[in-house]
């Protein structure tokens, strides 16, 4: 694989876990890379050379349902609860004993999760685009429904048929091609534009915003397609060379989760207490800046910065300003 190190196993929480690390295992604390949906450790794959080569221990998992790590079959087995498990785990299995956890996307939502569940094991946070947010009162689905409509791809991924995973495993380069690209130049979404609630459930977004993925991957056609494209041609080969293996069911049950997290979450207090960094991307529109408004009331040791000229993909499309800015956190605040 692209600037990829070698690929490594690890038995955790009842899986097989495959995963990337680079750099000196003597340094501590690690930073464990967690990535979002529908990407794999290859997303990272900037980062792990650059911050590696400046002497900082990475650690880079394909999480449960995707790439190299074991696909269990039960929608159950993909709730918050098995996901965090699961990079303890890999903590145990390489005898470490804390890590900052980086997450993107997804991976952001289960990063913030991390010391909320494990304090001991937490040494710091980082989030990429996706920021800490209070439970939501009710439901988050039932808020997304009633928001957007059952258009909006989180919502159609609650269905039992499971339509949209076909849909993308019957098109996967056109849903890479589709999803891996940066935005239009566009007007800057305003608050007023923008959810208040948790971007965890898609909420962040403008309502403004059309979401129906499946609907648009179906009907893609690249060839009119004017953004820019974030992969090279070696790139794009290696996500769907992987995801034409895995299929898209494992990570969609992350979503399929969200009810059940919702509901067995109510017991845990919210407040992360490590030190935190928030990188934002000034034009991702399902995960905006804005969402990130108030995060200091439950992330007391919090810093933000702003990725200017970056869609969704931030560590793709800044490489080189995210590495940057994690590494010079990481030296600031742990040596």
């Amino acid at each position: 694989m692209i600037d990829m190190p070698p690929l490594q196993y690890a038995n955790v929480n009842g899986i097989r876990m495959g995963f990337y690390e680079a750099g000196p295992k003597s340094d501590k604390p690690p930073l464990v890379l967690c990535h979002g949906w529908p990407e794999i450790a290859f997303s990272w794959r900037h980062q792990i050379k650059t911050l590696s080569e400046a002497g900082i221990r990475v650690i880079a998992p394909d999480q449960r349902g995707y790439g190299a790590t074991d696909r269990p079959e039960p929608v159950e087995a993909y709730d918050i609860e098995n996901l965090t498990a699961d990079l303890i785990g890999l903590l145990d299995y390489l005898n470490i004993d804390k890590a900052i956890f980086v997450g993107h996307d997804w991976g952001g939502f289960i990063v913030w999760q991390m010391p909320l569940r494990y304090p001991s094991r937490v040494a710091g946070v980082i989030g990429v685009n996706t920021p800490h947010t209070p439970r939501t009162a009710t439901d988050p689905i039932a808020l997304l429904r009633q928001r957007y409509g059952d258009h909006l791809y989180i919502v159609q991924f609650q269905h039992p048929a499971r339509e949209p995973d076909k849909i993308f495993a019957d098109n996967v380069e056109k849903t890479f091609d589709f999803f891996m690209r940066k935005p239009m130049p566009q007007k800057k979404l305003s608050t007023a534009d923008v959810g208040a609630g948790p971007p965890a459930a898609g909420l962040g977004a403008s309502s403004k915003l059309n979401m129906a993925f499946p609907q648009m991957v179906a009907g893609y056609d690249a060839k009119l397609d004017p953004r820019e494209k974030i992969l090279s041609p070696e790139e794009m080969k290696v996500f769907v060379d992987t995801f034409r293996i895995s299929g898209f069911t494992g990570g969609i049950n992350w979503y399929r989760n969200m009810t059940r997290n919702w509901e067995r979450s109510a017991h845990i207090d919210h407040t992360v207490r490590v030190p935190s960094l928030m990188i934002m991307a000034e034009n991702d529109a399902v995960l905006p800046p804005s969402a990130c408004d108030g995060m200091e009331n439950i992330v007391p040791d919090l810093e933000k910065y702003m990725v200017r000229d970056s869609g969704h993909w931030t560590q793709q499309e800044q490489p080189d300003e995210v590495s940057a800015r994690i590494l010079d956190w990481r030296r600031r605040r742990f040596g």
